[in-house]
Formats: C-alpha cells, structure tokens, sequence
C-alpha cells in the first residue's frame, strides 16, 4: 500500500518551499502520494492541494482574520485524518497556523515534521513547550537555530535554506563589480502578501517620486504575485503618468527583475536574503500596525536587528541599512536611497559584504535533506 505524507502551507513562499519539498519527496519515492492544503506551485510540483490556502495570506490583525477560514479547513483536516490517516505531517513555515495542525496530527497518533522553525529565538520563547509537545522533528533554515533548539529539548536538524534550491538555475555569476553608469535601476519589493503591499507599497512609491525627482531616467521594476498585483497595479493608476511610464510590474518575475537592480527597495522578511542572493544593495523597510508594535512588538521582539541578512551578518553589523518599524515621513527612506544611487561605492561596498554573507550560506540541498528526514519519519513509523 502506498504511503502517504499531508502538507500544510498558509502562504507564497510556504507555497514554494513546498514545492520543491514534494518534487525531492517524489525521486526518494516515486508512489508516494503527497496531499494536503496548499497553493498553485505545491499543487504543480505533483501533491493533491485539497484547499487553497496561499492567495489569502496576512500578518498582524489581518493574519487574526483568517482563524474563521482557517477553523473550517481545520475541521475538515481533522475529519479527513480520521477516514485517511496519513503517514506523516508536514507543516511548511507559517507556525501560528501549522501548530493547530500539528495537534490535530498529533492526537491522531500521526508524526509531526516542521519544515521552518518558528523564531522563538526572537519573540515568543514560551511558545518552546508547545514545539516540543506538537513537533517530533524540527528541519531548520538558519545555520544557529539548530543548536537553539536542542538546547531547548527539540530534536533540530539544520537542513540549509530551501532559497537555494529555489533561486533560478541562470542565476548570473555574481561578482564584485562596480555598478554601470547609466541610469538607476531600482526594485520595489512590496511584499508576497496582500495586507504586506497595501501597507508598504503607497510608501515605496512616495520614495520612488522622490528618487525620480533626482534621477529623472531612473526605471522602477516592481515583482509581484497574483495577490499583491492588483494593489499594485491599483497604486500605480493613482500615481500619475510620469510613475506609470517609468514603471514595470511584472507577477511571479523576481528572479529575472532583481538581478537586473542597482538597489531594491525591499519589506522585511524572506525577501531580504532573497535579493542578497542575487548580490543586490537593498534598503529594508516595514510598515505594519503602529498599535500592535507599540502596545506588543516593541517589547516581545528581542533580536538587535530585523532582516535576515542583518541577523546572519557574522561580523554583528548591519550590512543593509533598516527602517523597521517604518512610520512617519517617507523622506527619511528617500534621502537614504537618493545618497546610496549618487554614491555608487557605497553601493559596491555594500554588494561586497552581502556576496561574503551569501558565500557562507548558498549551500543547495535544503529540498532533499528535509524529504530524507521525512522518510526516515515514515520508516521508523512503519516499524512500530
């Protein structure tokens, strides 16, 4: 009888995680059967997605609204591992939704596996029993979290980041050279999530009016999902004719637009190595609610810095400047960009250290490592 593994993702780069998680579950088994909650990428690498769950991602309050969303396909989960018990569960990423799925799997006798371990490290640390109690294996992506976690009485295995099996194979040759003397080039990074770019993207295109202003011929290059390209597009109607002439988007294009950027405007988040990775200066910007971060963040939130390129840097500086929390003026922002496109040393310098960062980390594989500890779940589970 064929095995069978249920994957549970709630958003875009979950969704893409996944992926490739279920094309590296297929080569170490071909008839395993792969299903669960999803999106369109997880669904085209080969698993049955038995609802979609990606198109309606958020953070913050707006994250809050989906439990009504999520309590349904929870229930109806629950009711499908009673009539299907599968082998193994997977949550990919997206811990606040994927816990509720691990106890579901978990009261069911079914193994737990979670692929991104949720940044305790930063915030929340006493959620560190419910991982130990819900989670039987932890695969982590950040090269420190391994040993956090174990300290902590979590079976963690550091498996790489799954951005490098992901990044595009044509993947220029990335190098130290100075940047070409035409004019700027610069990426808007609005986020993968709707609430992300109706937050963040009317700002970054204040900044771009702003660095047109001084860079009359700069071009602005905006890669989108199928979620955030309606708000961007809607923005970009109200911005004027000059923005919208001196303005690509293009959706699911982020591979091929940042490459080709002198400096990228980017939220926080995933995004962040992302651009590293191509060896791309950025400025990193965050708006969300400034009553949750007031009334929770500002004091929960324990880590010296916010973007994942700043927290890896092994010299305990920031490589990327960061202006996380985001409120106020956007000239601050502006003035930034503006000093960084007129001094191109300063975007050298900052391309050199984020290429030593990427050099230490761009390690493909993550796909595959996660898949064996899958498959050795499911072996050990055979065997009871």
């Amino acid at each position: 009888m064929a095995r069978r593994v249920f994957i549970t993702v709630a958003e875009v780069s979950g969704d893409k995680h996944a992926a490739q998680l279920v094309r590296s579950l297929k080569q170490l088994d071909p008839e395993l059967i792969i299903e669960g909650h999803g999106g369109p990428e997880m669904a085209e690498a080969g698993a049955k997605v038995h609802r979609e769950m990606v198109g309606n991602a958020a953070m913050g309050w707006r994250g809050a609204l989906r439990f009504v969303e999520i309590y349904k396909v929870l229930r109806w989960t629950k009711s499908y591992f009673d009539r299907n018990h599968p082998d193994l569960h997977i949550g990919v990423d997206s811990p606040s939704m994927n816990f509720h799925f691990a106890r579901a799997a978990h009261r069911r006798g079914i193994p737990v596996l979670q692929y991104v371990a949720p940044q305790l490290w930063a915030w929340q640390e006493w959620r560190i029993k419910k991982v130990r109690k819900l989670i039987d294996r932890l695969a982590c992506i950040l090269p420190f979290e391994e040993e956090y976690f174990r300290r902590q009485g979590v079976a963690a295995t550091f498996v790489g980041h799954p951005l490098f099996d992901e990044l595009a194979e044509h993947r220029q040759k990335l190098s130290g050279e100075h940047f070409p003397q035409r004019p700027p080039v610069i990426g808007l990074l609005p986020g993968s999530r709707k609430s992300e770019a109706a937050s963040n993207f009317p700002h970054q295109l204040e900044v771009a009016a702003a660095i047109l202003k001084e860079f009359p011929q700069a071009h602005f290059l905006v890669p989108t999902t199928p979620a955030t390209q309606p708000i961007v597009e809607r923005n970009l109607s109200r911005a004027g004719a000059e923005m919208r002439a001196v303005t690509e988007t293009a959706i699911d294009e982020f591979d091929s637009m940042v490459p080709r950027c002198d400096l990228c405007l980017t939220v926080s988040g995933t995004a962040t190595l992302h651009v590293a990775g191509h060896g791309v200066p950025m400025i990193v910007v965050y708006r969300g609610s400034p009553l949750l971060w007031h009334v929770l963040g500002r004091w929960l939130v324990r880590t010296r810095t916010y973007s994942l390129v700043n927290l890896l840097s092994d010299c305990h500086e920031h490589i990327v400047p960061e202006f996380v929390p985001w409120y106020g003026s956007n000239e601050p922002v502006a003035n930034f960009a503006i000093d960084l496109l007129k001094h191109p040393e300063k975007l050298h310098d900052q391309r050199e250290r984020l290429l030593h960062l990427i050099k230490s980390l761009n390690k493909p594989g993550a796909s595959m490592n996660v898949a064996k500890i899958a498959m050795e779940m499911i072996d050990a589970k055979s065997l009871r």
